[in-house]
């Protein structure tokens, strides 16, 4: 249940009450993919099915978005509309046109959609409305959409937006590349990306690299711009912030999830254990990345 990683939103005045978001949610309740269709996507329980579909701790909440997938390739439908042509050719001693061809592909479809093996995956989103975030475990900007755009189908309004900085995570990144030093709290670690402007978009990525190295001031003085940096705060979170302020590879170190493992005994308080010590800290770190990136910009 760790998050893996974060895409931040800003929920301001969230006046959803827990039994509220579980009648809202339950509207787009997940359900198996039909025969014909290629993709289901709706809200499952945190915990798994037979739970409820807001998962609360104190005021926290964690819901759960699952999509199923169903796998047919577009070389598998090739793959068979070759041979239905051949036989086709073999019996009228032509070969089938390109429309002919088309609809043999779409026929097929529509054959092998049922017995196409289908796949499932989840994304986990933390609430926070003592804080004002809502936060999504997705590594890309569409797989946070994805659960936005569930997320909008369910409730009827609320008011949501992107984390904005006073300054941008590239221009930050570089000057504490740049100098060496990291924000207080923070250290700088072994991973970074740089991206020269202009049209050929010439990069250089290190990897497990000291990053101290004059080679490296030497391309930020060359006008090279660092969009990934591997960053870990109080020594207890390691991450790779990116030039979109997403936050990639997060890691709660094993002093915490020893904490959590204390802390708990059968399943389900494993579970609760791991959910408190994560909101927990994410709650502490989250305004410090903020303040280092020099404060947040307000919404008009």
């Amino acid at each position: 249940m760790w998050f893996k990683n974060l895409s931040l939103y800003r929920v301001t005045g969230w006046n959803v009450a827990p039994g509220q978001l579980e009648g809202a949610l339950a509207g787009q309740a997940f359900r198996n993919c039909g025969n014909m269709e290629m993709e289901s996507r709706g809200w499952l329980a945190p915990r798994g099915s037979g739970d409820a579909l807001v998962h609360c701790l104190g005021r926290q909440m964690l819901i759960s978005l699952c999509v199923e997938q169903r796998l047919l390739p577009a070389s598998v439908i090739n793959q068979y509309a070759k041979a239905r042509a051949d036989e086709i050719e073999a019996a009228q001693g032509s070969r089938p046109g390109r429309k002919q061809l088309r609809e043999i592909r779409e026929r097929l479809a529509e054959e092998l959609m049922p017995r196409a093996f289908t796949r499932r995956r989840s994304t986990f989103v933390w609430i926070d409305p003592v804080n004002g975030w809502l936060v999504i475990d997705a590594a890309n900007t569409s797989k946070a959409e994805e659960v936005l755009d569930v997320l909008r189908k369910s409730l009827e309004a609320f008011p949501l937006a992107l984390v904005k900085t006073q300054l941008s995570p590239t221009s930050a990144m570089t000057g504490w590349l740049a100098a060496n030093e990291a924000p207080a709290g923070f250290s700088i670690d072994r991973d970074c990306e740089l991206l020269a402007p202009g049209e050929e978009k010439a990069t250089v990525r290190y990897v497990r690299h000291p990053l101290e190295s004059q080679e490296i001031k030497n391309h930020i003085e060359e006008g090279k711009e660092v969009t990934k940096l591997a960053l870990t705060w109080d020594d207890r979170i390691s991450f790779v912030l990116h030039e979109n302020l997403q936050i990639k590879r997060l890691a709660f170190l094993d002093i915490l999830k020893e904490q959590s493992e204390q802390n708990a005994e059968a399943a389900d308080e494993q579970f609760d254990a791991d959910f408190a010590i994560m909101t927990g800290e994410l709650a502490r770190f989250l305004p410090e990345l903020i303040a280092a990136l020099g404060g947040e910009v307000a919404e008009a």
